[in-house]
């Protein structure tokens, strides 16, 4: 999980407060794109509040990937979810953002003078002029393996994500899905390292996958070298044994019923979206996403802006880079309502004394 120290240096949670915080930007969510709006709102010299469900910054990098490499942000050839969340709370350390952690928001009104108020599940009280919803998916909850009895091992030998994978180290583990996680952790415990499983069975209810291609080939490589299995059915029951789960019951299409043996039970059927209070915030909603315009990222309510992979736009890509992109045409379009006497001109952190200012880094002086 997080680092104790980076907590506490640079992740500020907010103090007891009387009365609504007045601020001029809330953002629902520390996901990576919540955090970097953060940034790009810190370049306009705009201090932020952030709120997430989750008692730690990261969103679904750290709660549910945080060992899982990443290779898609622009030059980082490689990182893990831990280590991505790490960089940006470095990244926006001169901002200042304060941070509400482990509650999530219960309520948005508009109030007459153009401000939001906002109250979250602790009490916690806003008056913002801009909401920026970085939420993710949403209050996001794993698909459930609905199997009778077999709930009673979740968190012990069944789990919906690996938080630490050294504790899967040498066990044999059988993992359930046909998406990324599904590959990416088979591959990572079938492969030599510290991690590495003393079996792995990936089982799927059909012979083609929802995850890239390498990944798959990568996989039916290890089965031919027989480093793992791969099995073809659907979970219909579980065996126990003096109150522990030691094996599970695969039907596969030919309608025969095999008992695979285990020491663990992995299961990624990816996550259910839940919107939760924001679907009663007046926003519209296509398919439990929220529509946006992709000029700043504005919903249909002016001043609340949504970014990642919470919104909607033809052309969409749920990718963290185009996150951050969003984030930052929504920081500019957020400017007006913020400081509506301002003119916003276009700056470079590379050039600009203001921006290197704000940053608290000193301007280069070039021969």
């Amino acid at each position: 999980m997080m680092d104790p120290k980076l907590n506490e240096e640079i992740v500020r949670t907010a103090g007891a407060h009387e009365g609504p915080i007045e601020t001029d930007a809330v953002i629902v969510g520390a996901g990576p794109v919540g955090l970097f709006q953060v940034f790009e709102l810190g370049l306009l010299e705009v201090k932020a509040h952030v709120i997430d469900s989750l008692a730690y910054p990261g969103g679904q990098c750290i709660e549910l990937y945080p060992d899982k490499p990443i290779y898609d942000i622009p030059a980082v050839p490689m990182c893990t979810g831990k280590e991505l969340t790490d960089s940006l709370l470095k990244q926006i350390e001169p901002f200042g953002a304060t941070f509400h952690l482990g509650q999530e928001v219960s309520q948005v009104q508009k109030q007459d003078d153009g401000r939001f108020f906002v109250q979250t599940s602790k009490g916690t009280r806003f008056l913002t002029k801009t909401i920026f919803i970085a939420g993710g998916v949403g209050s996001f909850q794993p698909r459930l393996l609905k199997i009778e009895g077999l709930d009673k091992f979740d968190g012990t030998q069944l789990h919906y994500r690996v938080r630490n994978p050294s504790t899967f180290a040498g066990k044999n583990l059988v993992i359930v899905g046909g998406g990324d996680s599904a590959l990416d952790w088979a591959l990572n415990f079938a492969q030599d390292g510290p991690n590495k499983a003393e079996s792995v069975i990936l089982i799927h209810r059909r012979d083609g996958f929802r995850a890239a291609p390498a990944s798959v080939a990568k996989m039916k490589e290890l089965c031919e070298a027989y480093e793992m299995q791969f099995i073809v059915g659907q979970v219909t029951g579980i065996d126990e044994t003096d109150g522990k789960l030691s094996a599970i019951k695969v039907t596969g299409g030919d309608g025969v019923t095999r008992v695979v043996p285990l020491d663990m039970l992995l299961v990624f059927f990816g996550l259910s979206p839940k919107l939760g209070p924001i679907a009663e915030w007046g926003l519209s909603i296509d398919r439990k996403q929220l529509t946006v315009d992709t000029e700043k990222f504005e919903t249909n309510v002016p001043g609340i802006f949504a970014v990642g992979d919470i919104n909607t736009y033809p052309g969409k890509k749920k990718l963290i880079l185009s996150g951050f992109h969003e984030a930052a045409l929504a920081a500019f379009g957020a400017a007006p309502i913020i400081f509506p006497e301002k003119r916003i001109h276009l700056q470079y952190t590379t050039t600009s004394p203001k921006l290197h200012k704000v940053l608290g880094v000193e301007t280069p002086v070039f021969d």
